[in-house]
């Protein structure tokens, strides 16, 4: 939600849930050609603290992180293929007011360069 409202006060105008589309982005800039997930870190498997595979039942989880992000992969081939571009925030970026305004100041650059 805290990227949907900068995004929307920045004066981007997207739609959800790109139905359709590869993986169904989070949001969809048609206008701009443009996709972003909001990736949690659990469940996409990011390199940092909060990616981490828990020690319970890890051989699961790993399997299950393989293929989350093997899935997200051919996603953003499949998007790329049809001509979107494809950005991606991560969960770790909005930990804290500092990082969460940084990591929107720069996706808002990247929205501003299409």
């Amino acid at each position: 939600m805290v990227v949907r409202k900068a995004l929307w006060a920045a004066g981007f105008r997207y739609r959800l849930h790109g139905k359709g589309l590869a993986g169904k982005p989070d949001l969809v800039f048609n206008a701009l050609r443009t996709v972003v997930f909001v990736h949690g870190c659990y469940w996409h498997e990011h390199s940092c603290q909060k990616g981490r595979i828990p020690q319970q039942n890890s051989r699961f989880w790993k399997k299950k992180g393989k293929r989350n992000k093997e899935r997200d992969q051919r996603n953003i081939r499949r998007l790329r293929r049809e001509g979107w571009s494809v950005l991606t925030i991560w969960e770790c970026s909005l930990s804290s007011a500092r990082s969460t305004e940084s990591a929107i100041g720069r996706l808002i650059s990247a929205l501003g360069a299409r």
